[in-house]
């Protein structure tokens, strides 16, 4: 079962991939412990956070046409070396400014990063399945989960000790740093050439309007997007606001949630080759579904971080499945069919969120959170629908 994993000690290049979606996650865990923060620095109420949360899926929006021309002129290697650092030190820019109007403009700056580093770095990856026949791809965002889980417990637990989040998020950029700089010559091993289905094929290389199997893999990426851009937004929230639990425990919501997703993502390069990427995916919906509706009827502090977990198990696999879907659709240049799912799966990942303060302020966070269960219970139904891969 754990077998898969030999890879990631012994050979350099996947290990500094694997480590490459380590880093960037425990970027964004940091952000997403640090958002009631931003929420009670504005006082802000839950719709005024969604709108502000819709600025980093703007840059995401933004960026994602122009990342495949720049992937190809840099190389995903190189773009990924670039963009990471200077996503950390961007993050920085929404706790110094001295206004919400200036915060939101900081987070779509943030967000036109964030794009590039996600879709450089997948395609790293997908390089690495391909051209060595090797499959790494759930693992990777399994090491992305595990930094998750790590910035946002160590985030909580220093804000909660008194340190100023200003301070905290540049310490962070420095760590960001310095790790490129040591993941630099693992990476170099990354076979980053053209995508073998698109040589001496002109496709675009950009942003494309999907096909039709590109639209089923957006369609359900939209609803593992949401679930994941809700917890990730909004579960700090809730245990603060609905469930009343310590400012230094708020953030361990979203480390239970991204500790049990980090586990099936280690796991599921296994689990996808056993038992097929459909079933899996229809498991993780109603698992996630489960978790949801768990925390939204029994609201105390243990079952909902109980709920959050089931949550973080059942939509793990979903982005390792999905993206590894969307490289390998036929006809399309590098990263042109990660860009442009990409595209979507951050609507619902960081747009969603957004929708979700609009649900919250008209009814209640329990009724927006019942609302996700019913997404998750969506893509459960979709996934039948997908050719495996």
């Amino acid at each position: 079962m754990f077998t898969h994993l030999i890879h990631f000690r012994h050979h350099p290049a996947v290990r500094s991939t694997g480590l490459l979606f380590g880093f960037f996650g425990l970027l964004f865990g940091t952000w997403a412990a640090l958002i009631p923060f931003i929420k009670q620095k504005f006082g802000l109420d839950e719709a005024q956070l969604g709108l502000l949360l819709l600025c980093l899926p703007g840059g995401i929006t933004l960026m994602n046409p122009l990342s495949v021309p720049i992937l190809h002129k840099l190389g995903a290697v190189r773009s990924a070396i670039i963009a990471l650092p200077l996503a950390a030190a961007l993050f920085i820019l929404p706790f110094a400014m001295p206004n919400v109007w200036l915060t939101g403009a900081s987070l779509f700056l943030a967000g036109s990063i964030f794009s590039m580093v996600n879709v450089s770095m997948n395609t790293c990856a997908s390089q690495i399945e391909q051209r060595l026949d090797l499959r790494i791809m759930s693992t990777c965002h399994g090491l992305w989960s595990t930094g998750a889980m790590v910035g946002s417990a160590l985030a909580s637990v220093a804000t909660g000790w008194g340190l100023i989040p200003l301070v905290y998020v540049a310490l962070v950029f420095v760590v960001e740093t310095i790790a490129v700089l040591f993941l630099k010559n693992g990476l170099a091993g990354v076979p980053d050439e053209p995508h073998p289905a698109t040589e001496g094929v002109k496709t675009p290389s950009g942003f494309i309007f999907p096909n039709k199997a590109l639209w089923v893999l957006v369609a359900i990426s939209l609803g593992t997007n949401l679930t994941e851009g809700t917890l990730s937004d909004w579960s700090a929230v809730y245990l603060r606001e609905v469930v009343g639990s310590p400012e230094a425990i708020a953030g361990w919501g979203f480390s239970a949630y991204a500790f049990f997703m980090a586990s099936g993502r280690f796991l599921g390069d296994a689990l996808i080759g056993r038992f097929g990427s459909k079933p899996v995916l229809q498991m993780g919906g109603l698992v996630a579904a489960a978790g949801l509706l768990l925390a939204v009827f029994f609201q105390n502090t243990p079952t909902v971080l109980v709920g959050f977990a089931m949550v973080g198990a059942g939509v793990s696999l979903g982005a390792p499945i999905l993206y590894a879907a969307a490289a390998k659709v036929p006809g399309m240049a590098k990263g042109a069919g990660l860009a442009t799912m990409n595209t979507f799966a951050m609507i619902g990942f960081l747009g969603g969120p957004a929708v979700i303060g609009f649900v919250a302020k008209a009814f209640s966070l329990p009724a927006a959170f019942g609302l996700v269960a019913c997404s998750a219970l969506f893509w459960a139904w979709r996934a039948g629908k997908m050719e495996e891969n």
